[in-house]
């Protein structure tokens, strides 16, 4: 019985310690991490036992009230959403165990409000990938990006006025959904997903349905941060506090990318949308260049944060043009990327955070090498995601991007071919230059300020250090059972459409 209830439980326990978490603070501070910590870890539980039910059994559906669909409200684990939210689950919860030293370090004071915000933001994300029905996906959208842009407020003096410029296109990007979803309304009666499928291929007329398909895929591609739509990221992720870019950053981009996913290949047949419409090769484009700006921009950064901010915009990049091949490899190539930058991009954030909290910057000219030894096991996480994001085996970045490139070449795409290779050697310029930072800097003269403060330092704490471990070593493993996870996990959510 238990089981069957799953794909509610996920939101509605992140909703309900939502509300909880004030209370629970008035009792005890610590509680209301405490408490955040133990939700996500429950709803963590929750998908990998969906996950499993789905792999063995088949899916899971859930109707609210018991009002069957298409008139009531359903929500859905099959292969895809169960993938997704077993890592966005599994990735929150570590960044909620990293986030307890941080929140008291850099926004001490306001701990209930984040916790209950984080939770918050969570309902929404995975309430996204959970409901089955398309309007819903709009409210669940909407707790997320309110949740987030109070997240992303709480910072540096400059993180309002970043909130605010979020908030702004933000909102910008969820109208273009919902005036999208109007005329896919309008045209067929029904908002659930799986009724909407089946009854698209009966329109007459599909100028409508694929207006307002463009017009989703536009507001989603905003939240998303597909290029040129990604204005937002770098100062939201910079100017945030590091426990909030280390719990939106790996999964608010990811959740998006999920909704792409959706709407291009189930929502839609993917061969129509493949033959007949500009949309796939739009996306795959504007990853393309994503991937380059993205990389380029992050060349020039002298902040630790703003530099994997304009990372993400590159690694968003690899996701989209996955998409945009509209084929099995890049199916399997962006629902991978999806995973593996979701540990990728948690890891070094947390090592961001214990950075901050050791030396109280993230500045890249004043990292000394003396943190190889003050700090070397945050140093070896950071060198290991570092690695993996610029892709060299065994690390899992190297596989997804070559599925991508697979899927490239399937297609005679040399174009995207080249891409992935200069980008990966961007990304190769920029990391390295943080590990020749940590690791081949000479000793700098003694009485030298930062050295002073260097070797003052001690490795960041247990709570901290723990999850970002965790993460460094999830990525060898994931990319030694690449294979198994793309055979168990990802090949069977690939719809029959796609051509597999």
């Amino acid at each position: 019985m238990m089981t069957s209830h799953i794909p509610l439980l996920i939101p509605a326990s992140f909703l309900l310690a939502a509300l909880l978490i004030p209370l629970a603070a008035l009792l005890w501070r610590r509680l209301s991490w405490l408490l955040a910590v133990a939700t996500t870890g429950l709803c963590f539980f929750y998908a990998v036992k969906g996950l499993v039910h789905v792999t063995t059994v088949g899916r899971l559906h859930y109707h609210l009230a018991g009002w069957q669909p298409p008139f009531g409200i359903e929500f859905v684990l099959d292969p895809l959403s169960a993938f997704f939210s077993v890592f966005v689950t599994g990735v929150a919860l570590l960044a909620l165990i990293h986030a307890g030293r941080v929140v008291a370090h850099e926004v001490s004071g306001v701990d209930m409000g984040f916790y209950s915000l984080a939770m918050l933001l969570l309902a929404g994300l995975s309430g996204m990938v959970v409901t089955g029905d398309l309007f819903n996906l709009y409210v669940f959208l909407e707790i997320s990006a309110l949740a987030s842009y109070a997240l992303i407020a709480r910072g540096d003096p400059r993180a309002p006025l970043s909130a605010f410029r979020y908030l702004t296109l933000g909102t910008t990007g969820a109208a273009f959904y919902l005036l999208g979803l109007a005329f896919v309304y309008m045209s067929v009666g029904s908002l659930n997903l799986a009724d909407v499928s089946q009854l698209l291929p009966d329109v007459g007329d599909t100028r409508p349905v694929l207006l307002g398909l463009s017009l989703m895929v536009l507001g989603i591609g905003l939240k998303m941060a597909l290029f040129p739509l990604h204005a937002w990221l770098a100062d939201a992720y910079t100017h945030a506090s590091s426990a909030a870019t280390a719990l939106i950053a790996p999964i608010g981009t990811k959740v998006a990318a999920y909704v792409l996913l959706r709407l291009m290949f189930f929502l839609v047949d993917p061969q129509y949308l493949r033959d007949q419409t500009p949309l796939p090769a739009i996306v795959g484009c504007l990853g393309a260049a994503g991937m380059l700006w993205g990389s380029i921009m992050a060349m020039c950064q002298k902040e630790l944060k703003r530099m994997l901010a304009y990372s993400s915009v590159a690694q968003v990049g690899y996701i989209a043009l996955g998409i945009g091949l509209a084929s099995p490899l890049g199916f399997i190539g962006a629902t991978l990327h999806a995973l593996n930058h979701a540990c990728m991009k948690a890891c070094l954030f947390l090592v961001t955070g214990n950075f901050r909290v050791r030396l109280g910057h993230s500045t890249l000219p004043r990292l000394v090498d003396d943190l190889r030894r003050t700090m070397p096991w945050s140093a070896a996480a950071f060198t290991a995601a570092a690695i993996s994001m610029v892709g060299l085996p065994p690390l899992a970045g190297f596989f997804s991007k070559w599925y991508l490139v697979l899927g490239s070449i399937q297609q005679s795409n040399w174009v995207f071919v080249a891409v992935l290779v200069a980008s990966s050697l961007l990304n190769a310029v920029y990391f390295f230059r943080v590990l020749e930072r940590l690791y081949l800097t000479p000793l700098a003269p003694p009485g030298d300020t930062d050295v002073a403060t260097a070797a003052a330092t001690r490795e960041a704490p247990a709570s901290m250090l723990a999850p970002t471990l965790v993460l460094a070593c999830a990525l060898l493993v994931l990319g030694i059972f690449n294979a198994w996870i793309v055979s168990t996990f990802i090949n069977p959510m690939i719809p029959s459409r796609l051509g597999w």
